[in-house]
């Protein structure tokens, strides 16, 4: 049905990060964490913070400050019970992405959380990820979906807002939405590291 890929794309795939590898790392302000169970139920988390935010420990290792979040906790228990993960590296404005796969190990080692310290808050353990295969992929998802521009850049007010959706999704049918939405506008200003 497909074809077979071309000698380029074959050899593209490398074992460790070279300096193309850790010059997009060190660029990138948001990833997405793809981890699954012991059964293959799958999951996929995105990561952010400032540019550079991932540590590239040396060629074959880097480390994720893992940021506070929800705590529901899906991708850490995931990474406990099947260690291989899947990253895609994205830089706002750049249409070609990195992918890394690897094994994933959870380090609170505090000289290592230090580094990854904002405004001398530290995170609360470290994603560390043993590279074994790295490859950068073409564009053209993004070309198609034209992400970086604004041709589908929505008005946010033709969709629900957040606390909207959440109420319907929660069943918290007597929440009044506006203090549900300040209530989510202090969490996000006030627990962001």
């Amino acid at each position: 049905v497909f074809g077979w890929p071309t000698e380029r794309a074959l050899n593209k795939q490398i074992e460790r990060l070279d300096r193309h590898c850790t010059a997009i790392i060190g660029k990138s302000p948001f990833l997405l964490l793809g981890t699954s169970n012991r059964s293959g139920n799958c999951d996929v988390s995105p990561k952010g913070d400032y540019p550079g935010f991932v540590r590239v420990l040396d060629e074959k290792t880097i480390a994720i400050p893992d940021l506070p979040g929800n705590n529901r906790l899906d991708t850490l228990i995931n990474m406990i019970n099947n260690p291989q993960v899947g990253l895609i590296f994205m830089i706002p404005g750049m249409n070609e992405t990195l992918r890394i796969n690897g094994k994933v190990e959870l380090v609170r080692d505090h000289d290592l959380l230090e580094t990854m310290a904002y405004q001398g808050k530290l995170p609360k353990l470290a994603i560390v990820v043993h590279i074994e295969e790295v490859f950068t992929h073409c564009p053209k998802a993004f070309l198609r979906s034209k992400l970086w521009s604004d041709d589908y850049k929505i008005d946010r007010d033709e969709l629900p807002s957040f606390a909207e959706i959440l109420r319907d999704h929660t069943g918290l049918v007597d929440c009044d939405i506006s203090e549900l939405q300040e209530e989510l506008d202090h969490r996000a200003a006030t627990t962001l590291h």
